[in-house]
């Protein structure tokens, strides 16, 4: 999220890995929130067992076995960092606060959040796209990450008010008053979100915040 930083002039802390961390302009934790040991062990036991790429996240690093997987490009070019080459295995002492990898079926990601949901009786696999889903500790997204800013502040906030997230994949925050889905979410996303602005490759971004303003 370093790229983002000097151009856009941030000074207030950021909301990392999906709302799960919090960092200050520095990019020095804050508030963080991991994937348990057991859970990350699970999670990359379930994804070799479908034969999918792993990625694996930390506050320093993007973990890869494959580094010339198909959608690595993709996520190159998305977040301007080239990933490290790592075996990942289910040894790996995670401290990630987020791991994704590319799958073609949801059937790898309805297996894995069953069995995370019976090991650890939360639901930390709970994103779902396309072409991949994210492993990220439970009870943390980008709406909690709204109400943790709204209480650092001292805003009076509820999930009422006039705040936003915006989601691509499973699913919109409750705690978000008015939720975007993106032009290429999934129609699970689409039907919770307030609103649906264009897709990530038509600035359906920069129109959600135009619409934020106009709300404002």
């Amino acid at each position: 999220m370093g790229f983002l930083i000097e151009p856009l002039a941030i000074t207030l802390p950021i909301g990392a890995f999906n709302g799960s961390a919090i960092v200050d302009a520095q990019l020095k934790p804050i508030e963080q929130h991991l994937i348990a040991p057991n859970v990350a062990q699970l999670s990359i036991d379930v994804l070799n067992q479908f034969g999918v790429d792993i990625w694996l996240f930390t506050n320093e690093r993007w973990y890869t076995r494959n580094p010339d997987g198909e959608y690595v490009p993709h996520e190159k070019r998305a977040i301007k960092a080239d990933p490290t080459s790592s075996r990942i295995s289910r040894r790996f002492s995670p401290a990630s606060a987020r791991s994704s990898a590319p799958v073609p079926t949801r059937r790898c990601w309805r297996t894995a959040k069953r069995r995370c949901s019976r090991r650890s009786g939360r639901g930390d696999c709970g994103s779902i796209a396309d072409l991949l889903f994210d492993v990220t500790p439970a009870g943390h997204d980008k709406g909690t990450f709204v109400a943790a800013m709204a209480k650092r502040l001292g805003i009076q906030w509820m999930p009422s008010s006039p705040s936003a997230t915006c989601r691509t994949i499973w699913q919109c925050s409750p705690k978000s008053g008015v939720s975007f889905a993106m032009g290429n979410a999934t129609d699970d996303v689409k039907k919770h979100a307030t609103h649906v602005t264009d897709s990530n490759e038509r600035d359906g971004f920069a129109r959600a915040i135009e619409t934020v303003l106009e709300l404002g």
